[in-house]
């Protein structure tokens, strides 16, 4: 099983994301920007991490695509994608690059949604989390890419159940 940890909007907090990375055992962890954290800061260790609105560390990327287990990802924050307004921007680049899978934030909206033959994912935010009122992240898994499962966990460790999603790809 394949596990990826989606976090995003962290906006200063340390303890919050070293008690995320600590609690699963995970095969590669993103943080889709505004984490106003330096890139060489502890608690960023071991993200593939993006530039948000409200980071000032200008050595993150604007954008990363990686690949995990035969799935590629692309990695934005959203704010320079339009994603307040709609997801086609996005939509567009990932298919330009050939990502099948989209992690952003910029929104602070906790949600998942499949397009076709891609899937976008907004772990909302740990710190200021809009629509709902809990602090948010998520984990994808997959055995096979086929048939992928994102959950989402508040940051005090419940799994949110009601919003999780199932897709295939």
């Amino acid at each position: 099983m394949t596990k990826v940890l989606i976090v995003s909007d962290s906006h200063g907090l340390t303890k919050e994301l070293e008690m995320i990375k600590q609690r699963h055992r995970v095969d590669a962890m993103i943080h889709c920007g505004d984490s106003e954290l330096g890139m060489d800061d502890k608690e960023m260790a071991g993200f593939y991490s993006v530039m948000g609105n409200c980071d000032v560390d200008t050595r993150y990327p604007e954008e990363q695509t990686i690949q995990v287990s035969g799935v590629k990802f692309l990695i934005v924050h959203g704010h320079l994608h339009q994603v307040k307004s709609n997801l086609l921007h996005v939509a567009y680049r990932a298919e330009e690059l050939g990502a099948q899978v989209i992690c952003f934030g910029h929104t602070h909206i906790a949600g998942v949604e499949q397009k076709g033959n891609q899937l976008l994912i907004n772990p909302g935010s740990i710190r200021l989390p809009r629509v709902r009122k809990e602090k948010t992240y998520a984990i994808m898994e997959w055995q096979v890419k086929e048939e992928i499962t994102v959950r989402f966990y508040s940051v005090g460790g419940p799994e949110l159940e009601a919003l999780c999603y199932v897709a295939t790809l």
